[in-house]
């Protein structure tokens, strides 16, 4: 592979911070050989591939991998989906890729969403990554897409994952915390491994407590290559993005949600596959050249850096929908085995050292939680071309193969399996050199430029959420000096958010002086990584919550419904009493639900429709009162009708974003705020 730069470096000691280094005592492996590098995979070269030699990282992956069964170790809470993948064009000059040749093909897909720390009984809206993996059926094979809804990773090489997870995982002494970050051991390890800081900014956003599933943005995050049939190759990452655009809920949103209803996500997926409201997500490529990519100031191998689609457009390839529900969620959901290596002719790997450690890791973790080798013959990881190999018993083997000849070359049977050149999976010739080290190339070795970079590019207030998340999370950490630690690392990246952590946690001035290894530099903004505002604002997908209560006005609800309706959204009818309540003429209606255990979190916009006698009984009513002014602090759209008393109660009366419905006019003007998702104006500072 062509050099970059070809000076290597160990990740420079923090300045303050080296008591980690200080200790007597020696890292070794299980059986006790000192470790010199706990750092650094063993690479061909500082930038080259990882090599299977390296036993010390295989060890530790392995460790890792099979330390929890059968559940997953993370991304063990997930949800998914059946459905089909059509490409817009051909992508022949590119890839050799079938299922990327012919618009007219559909290739079926399972999709599967998933946070990342809790375990499979845990809540689905933690501030958290979510996993975002899609397996393609395709006529030469598997296909996995094995991503997260955030572009970046904590780390750069694949010997931290087992140290990164165990410190956000529940804390090994007291068992807690559940699927959340806000903790010692977490910050500990992030406030000394400096690689991480581009992440945290996207973990401390509104990205990591999205709205639906439906509505995030997914990413491959390493950096895979094209192929083409002339073994011409290019770099390429990976995206997917919502038809429906990207939303998130607020914190405090995030935090009754999951109280309501630790299922929200899955729901949400399910009833919307279910009512034919499907999800459909396009995929978009950035592709570039070696040339191109030796000329950027960050490393395209860099699991911690991104390409700005300033400098690299998204190129939309095709689409995927979801169509269908598993029928079983244990046999689908449960047993689908993604794995990187899973790929087809048309893709390869590059040489980031966090995908190389992947390769080997997904495949040890699916043997070790689906027991044993033939994982693959399960229906859901079954491939839907034809398969055949000498692969033989095993336990769990579910094939009964016939015949005399389990292995090759054989004259036994001149039918039976036989390696295909032409056809087959050919590894693109990327020319390699180097020496065996444990090092990391010096073009990995600025942290802070990209994190500045993403907390400038987002809106104000995804920065005022940055700011309240870190905030929140450092002030659940205990230990004194790693809270400095963090404000060290936050004012490079910006002052500003440093002061701003500094006083919401009491600490103006206690910061730790940090010294980067690369001091970091001022890059152009890119509005393509803001959560708000890029999207045409819709109202499709949503849901509002439409609070019925005794003599509210018929025609009032049936055009407000059908306004709904109108923009491809539901309506949901919410009761004081889930057998349904009286309007002004006495006639009783159904109920979808009843309001006590439906507040106002679970909807995009809500409505109260009433009567005098509704009103008077809403204003005495705790949860009514409640799910009023959530839905206001919320910054949610509003609309109310014969309810003065408890408007003025909760106090939303002439609030932004507060419309009294009157006729077609006033609920034009709810459903305009509805679309734009939340009523920024209404925030507080």
């Amino acid at each position: 592979m062509p050099k970059k730069n070809t000076t290597q470096s160990r990740p420079a000691p923090l300045k303050g911070g080296e008591t980690h280094q200080q200790s007597t005592t020696l890292l070794t492996t299980n059986l006790g050989l000192p470790i010199s590098d706990n750092q650094n995979s063993l690479k061909a070269g500082g930038r080259g591939p990882t090599l299977l030699e390296d036993f010390i990282l295989r060890e530790k992956i392995t460790h890792f991998d099979h330390e929890r069964i059968p559940e997953r170790i993370v991304h063990a809470r997930g949800s998914g989906a059946h459905g089909y993948f059509k490409p817009y064009k051909s992508m022949a000059h590119v890839t050799k890729a079938g299922f990327l040749a012919d618009p007219k093909v559909k290739t079926p897909v399972f999709a599967r969403f998933s946070t990342v720390a809790g375990g499979a009984g845990s809540v689905d809206l933690p501030r958290d990554v979510r996993g975002f993996a899609v397996k393609f059926y395709t006529q030469q094979g598997n296909f996995d897409l094995v991503g997260n809804n955030i572009p970046v990773f904590f780390i750069q090489d694949a010997m931290k994952f087992p140290d990164l997870v165990h410190s956000v995982k529940m804390e090994a002494d007291r068992g807690y915390p559940q699927a959340g970050s806000a903790h010692d051991t977490f910050w500990d390890f992030i406030s000394l491994m400096p690689e991480s800081l581009h992440m945290i900014m996207w973990a401390m956003s509104d990205r990591a407590i999205p709205r639906s599933l439906r509505m995030m943005e997914g990413f491959g995050v390493n950096t895979f290559r094209l192929v083409n049939e002339a073994d011409e190759t290019n770099f390429v990452k990976f995206h997917w993005r919502p038809v429906l655009g990207t939303a998130a809920v607020l914190w405090d949103e995030a935090c009754k949600i999951s109280g309501a209803d630790p299922d929200f996500h899955r729901r949400d997926l399910f009833e919307a596959i279910a009512s034919g409201n499907f999800p459909e997500f396009e995929l978009g490529f950035q592709i570039l050249d070696q040339k191109t990519a030796d000329a950027y100031d960050f490393d395209v191998l860099d699991a911690t850096k991104l390409i700005p689609e300033e400098i690299v457009p998204l190129e939309m390839v095709g689409k995927m929908v979801l169509d269908r529900n598993p029928d079983n969620f244990f046999a689908e959901t449960e047993q689908v085995a993604f794995c990187p290596s899973h790929i087809v002719p048309g893709i390869d790997f590059s040489e980031d050292p966090l995908l190389q450690g992947r390769l080997f890791s997904y495949l040890d973790t699916q043997l070790s939680r689906l027991g044993g080798p033939n994982f693959h013959e399960l229906p859901i990881n079954r491939p839907k071309c034809p398969f055949a190999n000498m692969q033989r018993d095993g336990h769990m083997q579910m094939l009964v193969p016939k015949g005399r000849d389990n292995y090759e070359p054989n004259s036994i049977n001149p039918d039976g399996p036989r390696e295909n050149p032409a056809q087959g999976l050919r590894t693109a010739p990327i020319p390699m050199e180097g020496t065996k080290v444990r090092l990391r190339a010096a073009s990995f070795a600025d942290h802070y430029s990209q994190a500045r970079l993403f907390l400038r590019s987002v809106t104000p207030q995804e920065q005022k959420h940055i700011a309240k998340a870190l905030t929140f999370e450092l002030g659940k950490v205990d230990i004194p000096e790693i809270r400095k630690r963090m404000l060290g690392h936050l004012n490079i990246i910006d002052k500003a958010l440093g002061g701003t952590v500094a006083e919401g946690l009491g600490m103006t001035g206690e910061a730790e002086k940090i010294t980067p290894a690369v001091p970091p530099v001022d890059l152009e903004p890119s509005p393509a990584l803001r959560l708000y505002g890029k999207y045409k604002p819709t109202l499709r997908g949503r849901k509002v919550g439409v609070l019925l209560a005794p003599g509210f006005d018929v025609a009032l609800r049936d055009a407000l419904v059908a306004a709904i309706k109108k923009e491809n959204a539901t309506a949901a009818l919410i009761a004081p009493k889930v057998g349904g309540v009286e309007d002004a003429a006495g006639k009783k209606h159904a109920a979808d639900m009843a309001l006590a255990a439906s507040p106002s979190v679970l909807f995009d916009a809500v409505a109260v429709l009433a009567g005098p006698a509704g009103d008077d009984a809403l204003t005495k009513n705790p949860d009514a009162v409640g799910f009023l002014m959530d839905a206001c602090r919320h910054l949610k759209s509003i609309a109310l009708a014969g309810v003065p008393a408890l408007a003025k109660k909760t106090e939303v009366a002439g609030v932004v974003g507060v419309s009294e419905l009157n006729g077609s006019k006033e609920i034009a003007a709810f459903i305009k705020f509805a679309k734009n998702g939340k009523v920024w104006e209404r925030e507080a500072e």
